[in-house]
């Protein structure tokens, strides 16, 4: 789904769904005080977000493992596999044999560089990916799941859009209460810019790390050209400007739902409209998991990463649960 605008601001809607908000937060906070978390003897970190939609956390989740992995660790990313079928059993993402409707584009996206286990039971993917030979695990997403213990929780907050109107769902774009939130939380990843200062507000309760989503080498070929730019992300706003940042010239674009399902109906007007204007279609590496092979290489397909402001400071983050 799309976030509505009116979750960005104070207003009679907001105010009008609040108290199903309330609600929404009740029941999140009763399950996780009820929760009896399974430790499973290897260090466990937690990429996660108060708020849904795209904060970057699948970016942060992959550097963070990395990182992990240059200095000696085989670690192993989790995830529910929001998008894909409810699996029984843990699985392992088969790039040769799973699709994006088996497992959800970001497993699709982690596979290619780590071992990816999907299943709604994190502590059971914990024990599957650790029989794999996993030595560190790294969620990607699951701060409100409390199924696996956490050695190390950090909370992903994107730098413009913030919590929004600080409401719960439907109200607003709060999974659960901030203070709550913040309270299991050993540290906030500040994403890209801060017009409203967030850094010193949150740095009142938790450690702060900067990072920023940087271009990937296939924009260097997008410099000065004419662009029609596509997305089905949690934040298709931050892809645009990535690419005006990278030199492109967007010419037109194209919104969709987070994890929309794309088909020919979607992908063929704008691949004319492209041709029309005499520009590329571009889009970005997690949407274009969800194309089939054939929209795939008629499309420029380009990758974010995370840049990280003092990565030293990420390292003693790091350092308190995997000792590096």
């Amino acid at each position: 789904m799309r976030a509505p605008e009116f979750w960005q601001t104070e207003n009679g809607l907001a105010r009008l769904l609040s108290p199903i908000g309330a609600i929404v937060g009740a029941v999140t906070a009763g399950r996780i005080a009820r929760a009896k978390p399974v430790r499973v003897g290897v260090p466990v970190v937690c990429v996660g977000n108060l708020t849904t939609g795209g904060t970057g956390k699948t970016p942060v989740a992959a550097s963070i493992a990395a990182r992990l992995r240059t200095r000696g660790f085989a670690p192993a990313i989790l995830l529910r596999g929001y998008g894909g079928k409810k699996q029984p059993v843990p699985v392992r993402v088969d790039l040769s044999h799973h699709t994006v409707t088996d497992v959800g584009d970001e497993a699709l996206l982690h596979a290619r560089t780590f071992p990816a286990f999907v299943s709604p039971a994190r502590d059971r993917a914990a024990l599957a990916a650790i029989a794999d030979g996993a030595t560190a695990l790294v969620m990607d997403d699951g701060h409100q799941n409390p199924g696996l213990a956490k050695d190390l929780s950090l909370v992903v907050v994107d730098g413009i859009s913030g919590f929004g109107n600080g409401r719960i769902i439907p109200a607003g774009p709060l999974r659960e209460d901030i203070t709550a939130g913040l309270a299991r939380a050993d540290a906030v990843v500040l994403m890209g810019d801060d017009p409203r200062d967030l850094a010193s507000k949150l740095a009142e309760r938790l450690p702060v790390l900067r990072a920023r989503l940087v271009a990937g080498p296939e924009y260097s070929s997008l410099a000065r050209q004419r662009v029609v730019a596509f997305a089905g992300i949690g934040d298709p706003g931050r892809f645009f400007r990535t690419l005006t940042a990278a030199g492109a010239q967007v010419v037109a674009k194209r919104v969709f739902d987070d994890h929309h399902e794309f088909d020919a109906a979607d992908i063929q007007p704008i691949l004319d409209e492209a041709y029309e204007l005499d520009a590329l279609p571009v889009t970005t590496a997690k949407d274009a998991v969800r194309l089939s092979p054939d929209q795939r290489q008629q499309v420029n397909v380009v990758s974010v990463a995370v840049e990280w402001d003092d990565p030293a400071a990420l390292d003693r983050v790091l350092g308190h649960a995997f000792r590096i």
